[in-house]
């Protein structure tokens, strides 16, 4: 879950339409290139038992996208011109019951006033009725009763009816009949407890071993430990071959994907991409995101979302390019007048940076920056990211609130402007996620686990970079 922000016009604007100011037409057509499942998977999906246990309509034969993995090409994507907010989609179908098992009961689960995020609404809204909620997973057992009782309140609880809490995966493994295995296990724990081979952060590799005939929705980052550790994740996760989608939802934004389809229908080659990050921080109150000890700090925590785009445009990173400065917290720039948490319990040493600064080559030879900023105050964030390519230059503005691309292109120095307000890449992520599942009308997993480590690197070689800049400065003092 990207840290506490504000965005109250979050992605749900009543209108329909997309707006586009421009005199020419862009083609609807993209670039497609099927990506079928492993072997495993359908071998698993042929065998008499996983067919007595959940029968063939969960994994299904028909070719899945995996696109932004290693294997598949840059340009394939979702149609931006189709519409992905919730009220504008079909009815759930009906069906047999879908079984998910949720794995932490926190915001990211079931929503808060700080954002958008609330993974149990959008599945709720995607399966109907057939969702069944077979265990919710929180150490913390009272916070997961009263989020059950919010629930078994409103319209959806029948999903919840027969949930039960539990504190451990093991826990409700030991109890799980054939009936109540699930199809699908959301992931909304924080990533200390997973990414890891080690106890108690080895939670893919316990799924794997618990449940191996389930898929996993899993937040980002996809750890906050070791960097080959997470690779390591990754290895087990494609030799498994269970579907894995992890929730860098950026991707999924119509806008996002627009310009996807413009470098595809012109044949274009990125050139280069600027990022930039400014958090309003006054309104990030939570201490364990202002020390670098537990949230790993700003860019890794925060601002791999734009780190993440940044490469699903420009690809690989060459991660021995990186370089990176940071204005610290002792120094001049850096002192903040309206830090919302007392940052003296935190030991100098883990204490945040208050901007970072990196560039960087990509593999294959385009070049890339990126600024974060603990900067703003108030509630809003200012975030951009720039994309350039031969006569081209495409601005995503504000993803968060009202995403909006400006594009410039050959033959005129106007700006078009695309903005769509019926999108939901929330909604997005996790209705593709289902259809890769079941087998539906052209699923994506626009971001695999394999892929949403190399992320976890490239953000790592930053701050990595950043605090060896810091400690060259301060030897030369």
């Amino acid at each position: 879950m990207f840290a506490a922000r504000r965005p109250t016009a979050v992605l749900t604007s009543l209108s329909r339409a997309s707006t586009a100011t421009s005199t020419r037409s862009l083609s609807t057509a993209l670039l497609r290139s099927d990506v079928g499942f492993s072997s495993r998977t359908k071998t698993l999906a042929s065998s008499t038992s996983f067919q007595k246990t959940f029968g063939l309509r969960f994994i299904s034969e028909t070719f899945v996208r995996k696109d932004g993995g290693h294997t598949e090409p840059p340009d394939d994507g979702i149609h931006p011109d189709q519409p992905t907010r919730m009220d504008l989609a079909a009815p759930p179908a009906p069906g047999a019951d879908f079984n998910v098992l949720m794995v932490g009961a926190g915001n990211i689960m079931f929503g808060s006033d700080e954002g958008p995020w609330n993974h149990s609404f959008r599945f709720e809204h995607k399966l109907g009725p057939r969702l069944k909620v077979v265990g919710l997973i929180d150490p913390n057992l009272q916070r997961s009763q009263t989020v059950l009782d919010g629930k078994r309140a409103s319209f959806v609880e029948s999903a919840y009816r027969d949930t039960k809490t539990f504190k451990t995966i093991e826990d409700f493994q030991a109890q799980m009949s054939k009936d109540t295995e699930p199809h699908a296990i959301i992931v909304g724990s924080p990533p200390a407890y997973r990414g890891g081979t080690t106890k108690t952060t080895d939670l893919e590799l316990q799924l794997l071993k618990l449940f191996p005939n389930s898929h996993y929705f899993i937040e980002k980052p996809v750890a906050c430990g070791p960097v080959e550790e997470a690779k390591e994740v990754t290895a087990a996760l494609v030799k498994a071959g269970n579907v894995v989608s992890v929730g860098y939802m950026l991707r999924y934004l119509r806008c996002v994907q627009k310009m996807k389809q413009i470098i595809a229908e012109n044949n274009l080659t990125v050139m280069g991409t600027i990022a930039r990050y400014a958090c309003a921080y006054e309104a990030i109150a939570k201490p364990a995101w202002w020390n670098k000890a537990i949230d790993m700090g700003p860019v890794i925590e925060q601002g791999t979302h734009f780190c993440d785009l940044s490469r699903y445009f420009g690809g690989d990173v060459d991660i021995g390019s990186v370089v990176a400065h940071s204005v610290e917290w002792d120094e001049a720039p850096g002192q903040l007048s309206k830090i919302p948490i007392d940052e003296s319990k935190i030991p100098e040493d883990q204490r945040i940076p208050r901007m970072t600064t990196a560039t960087w080559k990509y593999t294959n030879g385009a070049v890339g920056t990126f600024v974060h900023a603990v900067a703003l105050q108030g509630t809003a964030y200012s975030c951009e990211l720039e994309v350039y390519c031969d006569g081209f230059q495409m601005r995503l503005v504000d993803p968060y609130n009202a995403p909006t691309l400006y594009l410039r292109r050959p033959g005129d120095d106007m700006e078009e402007r695309h903005a769509f307000t019926d999108d939901d890449p929330f909604f997005s992520e996790v209705s593709n996620f289902i259809d890769c599942i079941e087998g539906g009308p052209d699923p994506h997993i626009l971001s695999s686990f394999e892929d949403a480590t190399k992320t976890y690197e490239f953000t790592w070689a930053i701050r990595l970079a950043s605090e060896a800049s810091k400690a060259a400065r301060q030897s030369q003092a």
